[in-house]
């Protein structure tokens, strides 16, 4: 028998935040190759002052500059390269910035033109608690392999294009064709796949991706009509679980602030670490 080990807060100093940040940018360095594999849309991923400026198509989610704050500041001419390769895309320079990085690069981005846009939460649960959330009762969660793919990807699509409104809108919304374009991305990245059964019945997906002791979910979704019912728990516990066994000591889940997911982590375990603003300069 298990014993289960109490939660304690977990506290995100700079170090913490640099390595879920460096996580972040070898996830979307790798969806964004995936893309310009499955698509032969040319895209590109330029390191860029200890993150990285990713182009993955016109309008994908992972299409912005992630990691910024923990390397140096770019020079004005480093940005400005950048800044010229999305407008050669048309594209926007959105760039998430976690507000625990190098301080002066929010006033360098602000005399270059960037407006604030949005925010979004990083939160996480320390996995040497086991105090994880329980499995409902009639709530089945697997590994979903590529077989089950083409079943699985609607269900994700659909959660995402119909999310729960709670708290402060997201300032990103895409169209159904680019979340199942990034979907399949994130699958050829090589994402772990789960799927939710409820009553026999593929009610919700999630994905999960481990690196440098970081375990990143990610593609959380259950499907409308099947939400209320535990789906999520279950979804949580399994790649908790799994988590644990791939040596992760960090789970991180990303939200909106005041969001229905974000009340709903915290009551899981997760806790607030830090905020990204989205900072965008449009051509």
């Amino acid at each position: 028998m298990t014993t289960a080990h109490p939660r304690t807060s977990l506290f995100c100093d700079t170090a913490l935040a640099a390595r879920i940040e460096r996580a972040e940018v070898d996830l979307i360095g790798t969806v964004a190759r995936a893309s310009a594999a499955r698509s032969g849309v040319p895209g590109f991923v330029t390191p860029l002052a200890g993150g990285a400026a990713v182009f993955a198509g016109a309008g994908s989610p992972y299409t912005k500059v992630v990691g910024l704050g923990f390397g140096g500041v770019p020079s004005p001419g480093e940005l400005a390269a950048v800044e010229r390769a999305y407008t050669a895309h048309g594209a926007p320079t959105s760039i998430e910035l976690a507000h625990l990085g190098d301080p002066d690069l929010a006033a360098m981005l602000g005399d270059r033109g960037y407006r604030l846009e949005g925010f979004e939460n990083v939160l996480g649960r320390d996995l040497a608690a086991t105090d994880d959330p329980v499995a409902p009762e009639g709530v089945e969660v697997r590994r979903s392999g590529d077989d089950e793919f083409e079943a699985w990807l609607p269900v994700v699509v659909e959660a995402s294009t119909h999310p729960d409104v709670d708290g402060v809108p997201s300032h990103d919304e895409f169209p159904a064709e680019a979340i199942e374009a990034a979907q399949r991305d994130s699958a050829a990245a090589g994402l772990v796949r789960y799927a939710a059964l409820l009553d026999g019945v593929l009610a919700g997906g999630a994905e999960l991706r481990a690196t440098e002791g970081i375990a990143q979910f990610a593609g959380a979704g259950t499907a409308p009509a099947h939400r209320r019912r535990g789906v999520q728990s279950a979804l949580l516990a399994a790649r908790l679980a799994d988590a644990r066994a791939a040596g992760c000591d960090v789970a991180v889940i990303v939200t909106q602030p005041g969001s229905r997911s974000h009340r709903n982590a915290q009551r899981r375990g997760f806790d607030l670490l830090y905020t990204r603003a989205t900072l965008v300069r449009r051509p």
